[in-house]
């Protein structure tokens, strides 16, 4: 029998959705898969290069710290500094991570308790809740609406019962609708978490794709006292099989969440964090190249929703489209598998992401230009 702990946890959708495109695949059908952002493009050359380099050399194949290297905490810092305008002690501030996904894991294990409540986006990164139930905490959704610019109803929130809430998730620039933060937005979220004794966890890892304006949640005055950030090289430096990824935040934090960490792993690779320092390091280069590969697939992805009779918004950012299904289908999944399988194309129905995403499908930027226009071509006949 499996833990008690797994009851009402599911294997994650794309886990599941995975498995049947490689069926459909072995029966001939080659799926052109639009729904999961894994970044097809390669790292930069010299992030490669110095992998290369420093994995050849004798001394760097044993355990490393918990924390990480110094020259990549240093990093981390310069990056924040840098990008966000955000200052953060490489030594206390800062604590890299095997991807930012385990950092929502720690973060629940650290802080909740049999009973506690966290506050969930819906529609949201289906991990968040997972990782909630996991830890042996409830779950609370709050609504995000198209009306609302995807952001929360803090008034609605405060005019509930907050009691038992320790945790709030957020996730500026938005997954899955592309929604861009306004720096009020972030503003009110550092109030709401002051007034209500919450400590907001901000998931960061798009603010480069597409997004003229990164920020930060820690760059409104006082938000480490009542916030943490996470990110992550994944998206925006094309390193999403590496797992490398941070939290930062006040030092108190940070340790009592390396607390749970440090019995959870025993460090990370040196030449992979090497590498990750030089990728932090690139400039505006580097983010104008993808961001122009991006924009040209984007285009595309247009003329897909355009075929289907979808509306969008032009002003979304990150590494999909969010889109508004016609009113004749049920719901997105029945569009989705519609297209999956009349065209052998897959796009994400919104609905995994919280059934305020039942009307919307969200398609990926992932995947060179010839994929594209051939889902064009199917998903046109």
């Amino acid at each position: 029998m499996i833990a008690k702990r797994m009851e009402g946890v599911s294997e994650y959708y794309f886990s599941q959705k995975l498995r049947e495109i490689e069926t459909l695949n072995k029966e001939g059908k080659n799926i052109i898969n639009l729904g999961i952002g894994s970044p097809d493009l390669p790292p930069h050359p010299d992030v490669i290069k110095t992998l290369q380099e420093e994995a050849a050399k004798p001394g760097v194949h044993g355990y490393q710290g918990y924390k990480g290297i110094p020259a990549l905490r240093q990093a981390f810092a310069d990056w924040y500094q840098q990008w966000y305008q955000v200052t953060i002690n490489p030594d206390t501030e800062v604590l890299p991570l095997l991807g930012s996904k385990e950092g929502i894991m720690h973060i629940c294990m650290t802080y909740l308790n049999e009973g506690d409540e966290a506050l969930i986006p819906n529609p949201g990164y289906p991990t968040y809740g997972s990782a909630v139930k996991l830890a042996g905490g409830k779950s609370v959704s709050y609504l995000l609406t198209e009306e609302n610019n995807w952001y929360p109803d803090l008034e609605a929130l405060a005019a509930t019962d907050l009691s038992k809430v320790k945790l709030m998730f957020v996730n500026y620039p938005h997954m899955p609708t592309g929604q861009q933060v306004d720096v009020k937005l972030f503003e009110n979220l550092v109030r709401f978490a002051k007034e209500n004794s919450i400590l907001l966890v901000n998931d960061n890892p798009y603010s480069f794709i597409l997004n003229d304006n990164p920020t930060s949640l820690l760059s409104i005055p006082g938000a480490k006292e009542v916030a943490l950030e996470l990110n992550s090289l994944s998206k925006s430096h094309n390193m999403a099989g590496w797992r490398i990824g941070m939290l930062c935040g006040a030092k108190e934090r940070i340790e009592e969440v390396l607390r749970f960490k440090s019995n959870m792993d025993s460090g990370m690779f040196m030449p992979l964090q090497l590498a990750a320092a030089k990728a932090l390091s690139l400039g505006q280069d580097w983010y104008s190249h993808i961001n122009s590969i991006y924009s040209e697939r984007r285009g595309k992805v247009y003329e897909i929703l355009d075929i289907l009779g979808c509306s969008y918004e032009l002003t979304q950012v990150g590494l999909f489209v969010w889109a508004k299904i016609p009113d004749h289908y049920a719901d997105a999944y029945a569009l989705s598998d519609e297209i999956l399988y009349g065209a052998n194309v897959f796009l994400t129905p919104g609905g995994i992401f919280g059934d305020q995403g039942n009307r919307y499908i969200r398609i990926s930027l992932c995947g060179d230009l010839s994929r594209f226009e051939e889902a064009i071509a199917r998903i046109s006949k």
